[in-house]
């Protein structure tokens, strides 16, 4: 018995522009700031260059998205992915093992996630464009975080007093804890184990602090 085989759906070209306009979004770029910095002219990736005049669809050139992930400093299977998050309506936001935090080259100055080590979580709630998730190894931030967890932190959200949040110092050292007191000058944070003595660190030694926004548990 012979099966006729399923018709594979083909990608559309507001799914294709799509992408790109989300690969900038997650660059914190314009479509036209992410073509800048791709070598391209400005206006490549621009709404009124998708169309031609005379109302034919315009699309990306291979090149042109190869130079863009190269911008953004991502690979094609982020894009792959990016491509499903449109034609699903769904929201991703870069994942990264807590473990690997603390390494050079994931955020830049502002906790912003950078580098090629990152994968993807798919999470609809996110309304950061900059969020981004870790997940949790090991037993360290026991009882409230368990190995395998997944946290999402949003470097755009206002942190306030009470609020969970994750700390990186200048010295590399990644910290979840609750906000107590913040300062111009210091940081009270108290650690998620309850034993723990507050710890008490100077606003100088720290490069960003975000705010822990939502929990897989």
């Amino acid at each position: 018995m012979v099966r006729q085989a399923k018709a594979q759906r083909m990608l559309s070209h507001d799914q294709i522009w799509g992408a790109l306009d989300r690969l900038a979004e997650r660059a914190g770029l314009s479509p036209s700031g992410l073509a800048k910095r791709a070598g391209l002219d400005p206006t490549t990736f621009n709404k009124s260059k998708r169309v031609t005049s005379d109302g034919r669809e315009r699309w990306p050139s291979t090149e042109s998205i190869a130079k863009a992930l190269a911008a953004a400093d991502s690979s094609i299977d982020t894009f792959a992915r990016l491509v499903a998050d449109e034609a699903g309506g769904g929201r991703s936001v870069p994942l990264l093992g807590f473990a690997l935090a603390g390494a050079s080259g994931a955020f830049d100055e502002s906790g912003f996630p950078i580098g090629k080590s990152w994968t993807e979580f798919a999470l609809p709630t996110a309304e950061d464009s900059h969020s981004f998730a870790l997940q949790i190894s090991g037993e360290a931030l026991q009882p409230a975080y368990r190995d395998g967890d997944v946290i999402l932190v949003s470097p755009g959200t206002p942190v306030r007093k009470g609020d969970r949040v994750v700390v990186k110092t200048k010295a590399g050292e990644v910290t979840v804890a609750t906000l107590k007191r913040r300062t111009a000058k210091v940081l009270d944070l108290q650690p998620l184990d309850p034993p723990q003595p507050e710890r008490t660190m100077a606003a100088s030694e720290v490069a960003w602090i975000a705010r822990i926004v939502w929990a897989s548990q």
